[in-house]
């Protein structure tokens, strides 16, 4: 069992730009890790507080999570930190050395970790 962290940035808390922001994403987890997603255990998205117009896990469940188990949650509040963020946590049944993915803003998390 593996993990696979990622997070990228929307501009505006704009449902179709949350939706196009999660697909490229969860694309690029999927594309980078060369896995499938009857694979993934189960995934956990987080959003910062001014991201409010769409659940992330919606459009997952679109490019074909259906039978992920899933949850959205609230980001914490920090002074400082990266605003109109999402991120996620998604468990893998598969042996491989994760590549995680920040995209946009993102980038500038977890340059430890790309």
């Amino acid at each position: 069992m593996k993990t696979i962290r990622g997070a990228i940035t929307v501009e505006n808390n704009d449902e179709l730009e949350i939706e196009r922001a999660v697909k490229e994403l969860l694309t690029e987890i999927l594309s980078k890790n060369k896995i499938k997603i009857p694979q993934i255990q189960f995934a956990v998205f987080t959003c910062t507080a001014d991201i409010t117009a769409a659940y992330p896990a919606k459009y997952a469940r679109e490019m074909g999570f259906s039978a992920v188990p899933m949850m959205c949650a609230q980001e914490m509040r920090v002074i400082g930190s990266l605003p109109m963020c999402i991120r996620v946590l998604i468990t893998v049944d598969a042996d491989f050395t994760p590549k995680h993915i920040y995209l946009k803003d993102a980038i500038n998390l977890r340059k430890d970790l790309i």
